[in-house]
């Protein structure tokens, strides 16, 4: 369907802008002379993405998703622009800011309307393609970013400056799809927000997400860091009080937790986003340090990643949508989660390409078989008119995981990754060929003229002098890329050394995951769309008000008449009310019936476009 393409269109913007920014910060930091500020650029994103989702998922569902999904669309694409005319990094930080308010709808609220318009089951298939659309977006964004990163000028702008460019024209096109074929019915309800439960989430995560960012640089027991954890461990005391308070107008209602299947996916989002995330950023590490990757490059390296996680996503929504089981697929995607992360672990720096390739597709494919149906199995396990709430809060969670791990695999790497290459250097040092290679390279004239990598060359010739060039290798790891390829070989063997622990700690916690979704209750999918079950229960609530209209009106004559008339018994108005029950009772039948056949009718119109 055309909507399809256009809500695709926004979780594609969301999704890229993840990726495609990481690739070219270097080259943005550079040209704004402000590379120690560039953590800032992406905090500030992560920041009013994730706070922003819960909020956009509670609104719709109060107000109607079609208004807030088009806002979305444009304050991002407004932001986009803005970023492509800043002039220093703090003013690119409070830009992208600005493109996270309008990126934390466009992903959770593309699935809550796909569950508006299809019924679980049908709705598997398609949430698979989005998926896709989402992997797909991780190599992509790489390889543009890198493009952008690498031109000096495209039309007279700075290359990097289209990295946000590129946003605006297909910001532009989902605005005009989205407005033209989505018209959802929503009946508004009456609810009071949640002011206060979403200043407290605010005062919560800010802090803790900034730690998460700057908590290595700052160091993890700085007197920053701990005002953080406090400041943010108290506002999370006070979102769970308000939450409380709030009941079911909270934000996210604490009775939804009540739900076996709903806190076992929620726990299974945490873990799974910090394995996730935490492979798609340490894979890319891995093939630019250790096989000499660019940027553009190391994205196209990914594919066997994303291929495995397309094709297990869009077969998981495919076998869902014909048997009706979607409980199985999360339970086996994060068995085989845990045998491709501890595949990686097995990984040095001499393995061949194809084998760490092998082991990424693992990975894809059991990423493929949780995502869609996690999503799937919160948002069945709610009411209809609570399907923005459950699918942004299960974003929601998988983003907070993703951060957890994104910060303790990166502090884990870059703790230990001095240790290792002093290691491999003590052991390769006395060898001849690093040896031949050190006098090789101290008598390049062309990389005299390279001063960061010849400064590492000196160091190596007279550890007495000082080794600070060696300690600038993990601040700027390009430099090994320029070395002799037996003087690099020690750096790439350490760094691949620590990456080996990640992954290690990454299947850990993939098997964490497998365990706590061994948890799940029986899924029995509806068979209903979001829209169909609001129309039958407005349908019900109708036919009980005119069953008692009516019985009311009977009793009134009744009395009217001097209490009983005379061809009537107390049996007899029993009997009528019994009619009006039954009454009631085939209309909602009907009125099921009714939806259930507006359901296979999206159905098939989806197909015939496909």
């Amino acid at each position: 369907m055309t909507i399809l393409a256009g809500l695709m269109m926004g979780m594609f913007l969301a999704a890229l802008d993840q990726t495609i920014v990481s690739t070219a910060i270097r080259t943005i930091g550079d040209d704004l002379h402000g590379l120690s500020a560039q953590a800032w650029v992406t905090t500030a994103y992560l920041i009013t993405s994730t706070i922003a989702t819960p909020l956009y998922g509670k609104l719709s569902d109060i107000f109607g998703r079609r208004g807030f999904y088009l806002f979305a669309i444009v304050i991002f694409v407004i932001g986009s622009l803005a970023c492509s005319f800043a002039n220093s990094m703090y003013m690119l930080a409070a830009f992208r800011a600005i493109q996270g308010i309008g990126a934390g709808g466009l992903m959770s609220l593309a699935l809550a309307i796909i569950g508006d318009i299809l019924p679980p089951r049908e709705r598997a298939k398609y949430q698979g393609y989005f998926l896709a659309v989402f992997a797909t977006s991780s190599v992509l964004g790489p390889v543009i970013g890198g493009f952008f990163a690498e031109q000096g000028h495209i039309l007279g702008l700075t290359g990097w400056r289209w990295v946000f460019l590129i946003n605006v024209p297909i910001g532009i096109v989902a605005f005009l799809v989205v407005a033209r074929t989505l018209h959802l019915e929503h009946t508004r309800q009456d609810h009071r927000i949640d002011y206060w439960g979403a200043v407290a989430l605010t005062v919560g995560l800010v802090p803790l997400l900034t730690v998460a960012e700057q908590g290595r640089t700052w160091g993890w027991g700085s007197g920053k860091s701990i005002a953080c954890f406090a400041i943010g461990i108290l506002g999370l005391i006070a979102f769970v009080l308000a939450e409380a308070k709030m009941k079911d107008e909270a934000l996210i209602p604490l009775r939804i937790f009540r739900h076996r299947a709903v806190t076992v996916t929620v726990v299974a989002s945490v873990i799974i986003g910090m394995a996730m995330f935490g492979a798609m950023m340490m894979l890319p590490l891995y093939m630019q340090i250790v096989h000499n990757a660019s940027p553009m490059k190391s994205g196209l390296m990914m594919l066997p990643l994303v291929a495995g996680m397309m094709t297990a996503s869009i077969t998981a929504g495919q076998l869902t949508a014909r048997t009706g089981r979607v409980r199985e697929f999360p339970i086996i995607g994060t068995a085989i989660v845990t045998v491709g992360m501890f595949l990686l672990h097995t990984i040095s720096a001499d393995t061949p390409l194809w084998q760490v390739m092998v082991s990424m597709a693992i990975v894809g494919i059991g990423l493929g078989n949780c995502m869609q149906a996690l999503t799937l199995i919160v948002q069945n396990a709610v009411s209809p008119r609570e399907i923005g709430m459950a699918t942004s809060s299960a974003t929601f969670f998988r983003q907070i995981g993703g951060t957890v791990g994104v910060a303790i695999f990166l502090s884990m790497l870059f703790s230990t990754v001095g240790g290792n290459i002093k290691t491999n250097l003590t052991d390769e040092a006395k060898t001849p060929a690093f040896q031949q290679a050190l006098k090789s390279g101290l008598a390049d004239k062309e990389l005299m003229k390279d001063e960061h990598a010849y400064g590492i060359l000196q160091s190596l010739a007279n550890p007495k002098s000082g080794g600070g060039a060696l300690n600038n290798v993990s601040e700027d790891s390009s430099v090994i890329a320029r070395l002799p390829k037996a003087v690099a070989h020690p750096f790439e063997a350490g760094f691949a050394q620590s990456m080996d622990h990640v992954f290690l700690l990454a299947s850990g916690i993939a098997l964490l995951g497998f365990i706590t979704l061994l948890f799940l209750p029986k899924i029995e999918l509806r068979k209903q769309s979001a829209m169909a079950a609001a129309a039958a229960a407005a349908q019900d609530k109708s036919n009980a008000a005119l069953a008692a209209d009516g019985g009311a009106a009977r009793r009134a004559d009744a009395a009217a008449d001097g209490g009983v008339d005379a061809g009537s018994t107390p049996a007899d108005e029993t009997h009528d009310d019994v009619s009006d029950a039954v009454a009631a009772a085939i209309a909602r039948v009907e009125a099921r019936k009714h939806g259930e056949q507006v359901d296979h009718s999206v159905a098939r119109h989806a197909s015939h476009d496909e």
